[in-house]
């Protein structure tokens, strides 16, 4: 048995306010949200980070995040909202099973995101387009 607790939720262990459910997915209110109606995208599959998971649930994924990102912006009648997936500890990263939030978003809300802006150095912008571009 595992102690990951989204896993537990995806086999039913733990109960969750289940919003969908595919083949590949659970997506779940949660239970200490950012804002009423925020939610979580799951995918069955234990992967610690987005980038293992097969192509076919990544594309699904995406699916999912635009179905539901409808679906939460019609029964909130929020003004905005976030897709937010954070992938490691280092980007704060708390559960470590790959999932996606949608969060609601209004104007009056405290809920806020901010970073500061680099600058590339000369020629950097395109060294580092260069290696993104040859690890495609």
């Amino acid at each position: 048995m595992t102690d990951c607790i989204f896993c537990k939720i995806a086999a039913k262990e733990i109960p969750a306010n289940k919003l969908y459910e595919s083949e590949n997915f659970i997506v779940f209110l949660d239970i200490s949200p950012a804002n009423k109606g925020h939610a979580l995208i799951v995918p069955k599959m234990h992967a610690q980070s987005l980038t293992e998971l097969p192509e076919y649930v990544a594309q699904e994924f995406g699916e999912i995040q635009l179905k539901l990102s409808k679906a939460v912006m019609q029964a909130t009648q929020a003004e905005g909202f976030n897709l937010l997936l954070n992938d490691g500890k280092v980007a704060g990263q708390e559960v470590m099973h790959a999932h996606m939030h949608i969060m609601p978003r209004f104007f009056t809300d405290d809920f806020h995101f901010k970073w500061t802006h680099k600058k590339y150095g000369a020629n950097e912008m395109q060294e580092y387009f260069e290696m993104i571009k040859g690890n495609l």
